[in-house]
């Protein structure tokens, strides 16, 4: 039998102005997002739709959950399979397009993963992983997403990068010094435009 785990979550609206939503322009979009024990989280609606620009709204939100999946799946991965992860960065990317009623779909979520590993390390095992991870976030978004199991697919380019001078690969952006380039393994053309490759001496 499968283990349940159940989350809860408060959303709290805090943005009315006195005149509640009256009109359209009357309210404001403030909430708190609040879970027992946990400071809450302000929360808005994008500026493009009245929001306030300092708070998080619920297109970041779902960027940021995807991204925080796909990274504690490849922490747990890695460290299960002889993997000393060192670092890890995602600069996530989300499109949503907004339908002619006001209604919004996300049509894609990019996960740009830069980690950086011991030296020594397996690269093309760091960069399966990455894979893997993806087929498990698949798992955990594709039950609660309806309709095109597409619009929400998380399609991870990946960097491996050595904190020292292991013998690798790697690629360095032209404006940057060839002596002092990181040693990165790049996973897609997208990390190496307007790069340079070489190959790392020990």
């Amino acid at each position: 039998m499968n283990k349940l785990h159940t989350y809860r979550a408060t959303v709290r609206w805090t943005g009315d102005l006195g005149t509640g939503t009256s009109s359209y322009r009357a309210y404001a979009r403030a909430h708190a997002i609040e879970a027992e024990g946990k400071p809450p989280i302000p929360g808005s609606s994008d500026p493009a739709f009245r929001g306030d620009a300092a708070a998080w709204n619920p297109e970041e939100l779902l960027v940021a959950s995807l991204s925080a999946c796909h990274q504690l799946w490849y922490l747990h991965l890695a460290a299960v399979s002889g993997i000393v992860v060192k670092a890890y960065v995602d600069t996530a990317e989300g499109t949503m397009a907004e339908e002619a009623d006001g209604s919004g779909r996300f049509t894609r979520v990019m996960l740009r993963p830069s980690v950086t590993i011991a030296p020594g390390g397996d690269v093309g095992k760091a960069r399966a992983l990455h894979h893997d991870a993806h087929a498990k976030l698949r798992q955990l978004s594709g039950g609660v997403r309806a309709g095109d199991r597409r619009r929400l697919s998380a399609q991870p380019p990946a960097a491996i990068v050595f904190p020292r001078r292991p013998a690798r690969s790697w690629m360095y952006c032209q404006a940057t010094r060839p002596e002092r380039a990181p040693r990165v393994i790049a996973h897609s053309l997208a990390s190496a435009r307007n790069c340079s490759a070489g190959t790392a001496s020990p």
